[in-house]
C-alpha cells in the first residue's frame, strides 16, 4: 500500500490539466471556486477508477471507435477552455465572475477528467500492478481507488491553500494576465499531445 500511496502522489504532483484548472480557477475565483474544480476533478477520477475496478474501461480500450470519439471529446474541451483563457489574457483582463457562476468550477473539473481517455487507460493499467495475485482483487482494487482519491484531494486542497494565500499579488491585472497565458497554452498544449496518441 504504501508503495502505491508514494506512486500515486508522484503522479499527481506531476502538472497536468487539473493543475492548471485549479490553480486559475483559484486564482480567478478564490479559494472556493478552487476547491469546486477540485472535487470536480476527483468526481471525473472516480469514474474512472469505479470503470477501471468493474471491467467497463477495458472495454473502451478494446473499442477504438468509443476511444476515439471520447479522445476527440476530449480535446475538443481543453481546447475550447484553453482558449478562453488565452482570450482573457490578450484582452489584460480575466473574467472575475466565471468560476463563481452556477456549478462551473466542478464541471470544468468534471469534463476534463471525465472526458480524458488517458484516465481511463491510466487505471486500467495503473492499478492492477499493485493488485494481489491470488483472492479477491476487487477489495484491495476498491481501497487503491480510495487512497488515490484521497491523496489528490490532500494534494491540491494545499495547492489551493498556497494559491489563496498569495492571490492578492496574483490577482493583479499583470500576474492574473500570465496566469491565464500560462494556463491557457498549458491546456492547448495537453489537448495537442492527448490527439496525437494513437488508440493503445
Amino acid at each position: 500500500m504504501f508503495e502505491f500511496a508514494l506512486a500515486s502522489l508522484i503522479l499527481i504532483a506531476i502538472p497536468g490539466p487539473d493543475q492548471a484548472l485549479i490553480v486559475r480557477n483559484a486564482l480567478v475565483g478564490g479559494r472556493a471556486a478552487g476547491l469546486r474544480t477540485m472535487l470536480g476533478g476527483a468526481s471525473g477520477l472516480l469514474l474512472h477508477s469505479t470503470a477501471a475496478v468493474l471491467g467497463l474501461s477495458a472495454l473502451l480500450a478494446a473499442s477504438a471507435t468509443a476511444y476515439t470519439t471520447l479522445k476527440i471529446a476530449g480535446v475538443a474541451y481543453l481546447v475550447y477552455l484553453g482558449v478562453r483563457m488565452l482570450r482573457a489574457a490578450g484582452h489584460g483582463h480575466a473574467d472575475a465572475d466565471e468560476p463563481r457562476r452556477g456549478g462551473r468550477p466542478f464541471s470544468q473539473g468534471l469534463l476534463s477528467n471525465a472526458m480524458n481517455p488517458k484516465c481511463a487507460l491510466f487505471f486500467l493499467t495503473f492499478l492492477p500492478q499493485f493488485l494481489p495475485t491470488h483472492g479477491p482483487r476487487l477489495p484491495m482494487a476498491l481501497a487503491l481507488a480510495a487512497v488515490f482519491e484521497l491523496l489528490y484531494l490532500a494534494w491540491f486542497s494545499g495547492l489551493v491553500a498556497l494559491v489563496d494565500r498569495v492571490g492578492d499579488w496574483l490577482r493583479r491585472p499583470r500576474p492574473r494576465a500570465w496566469m491565464d497565458r500560462a494556463s491557457g497554452s498549458a491546456l492547448v498544449g495537453f489537448a495537442a499531445r492527448l490527439a496525437a496518441q494513437g488508440h493503445p
